[in-house]
């Protein structure tokens, strides 16, 4: 690249909607939502009420959460420009980044927080304020989706951030985030009321 990383209408035609250049199909988005909400709402013990997408891009998710969840409040935060401007009033998408979350004054808590395909192109600096913000708007599960160094990734790596999977774990757990399997991790407070083989604790 020869300047900052434009997520503009070229890199999204790109990577989400080019049938030859695109990494995930909208099936696959369909049944990643169907999991995680699944998961969601196995924890809740109800269904969703309220969804925050971070780093939504053209919020994809919103169409398959409001198809099962039709009187769910979506709300979606979204750095590029473009994203906004097209999309932001028909799909309920706010400008801010994943450092930016806890200035935004969104209206928690949500039943659900996505964060999907995002963490690894977040830098450092922002990594610290916006899990903190994450865990003070959150009430139920948070779908943390982020690739290490373990992992063998197709697709964009421009302003790709190396972590390893140590790295993430910590930054989750400094601020209160227990892991429930499928990169799902919950507050305390529905800790304690979950399994410890589900948390993958350690005896």
């Amino acid at each position: 690249m020869t300047g900052p990383k434009a997520y503009d209408e070229e890199y999204y035609r790109r990577w989400y909607h080019d049938p030859d250049r695109r990494v995930i199909k909208p099936a696959a988005v369909s049944r990643k939502v169907n999991l995680v909400m699944g998961i969601a709402e196995w924890m809740l013990e109800r269904p969703i009420r309220s969804v925050l997408d971070v780093g939504c891009g053209e919020a994809p998710w919103r169409a398959h959460l409001l198809r099962a969840r039709p009187k769910l409040r979506y709300v979606g935060v979204e750095s590029s420009a473009y994203a906004v401007q097209r999309f932001g009033a028909s799909r309920g998408i706010v400008q801010g980044t994943f450092g930016s979350l806890g200035a935004l004054g969104l209206d928690g808590p949500f039943d659900l927080v996505v964060v999907c395909d995002v963490l690894h192109y977040v830098p450092t600096a922002e990594l610290t304020p916006g899990l903190d913000a994450i865990s003070s708007l959150l009430g139920g599960v948070a779908f943390l989706e982020a690739y290490t160094t373990a992992d063998e990734v197709e697709g964009d790596h421009d302003d790709w951030h190396h972590r390893s999977t140590g790295a993430y774990l910590r930054h989750f757990a400094r601020v209160g985030l227990h892991h429930v399997g499928m990169h799902c991790y919950v507050g305390d407070d529905i800790a304690e009321a979950s399994a410890a083989l589900a948390r993958g604790q350690s005896p």
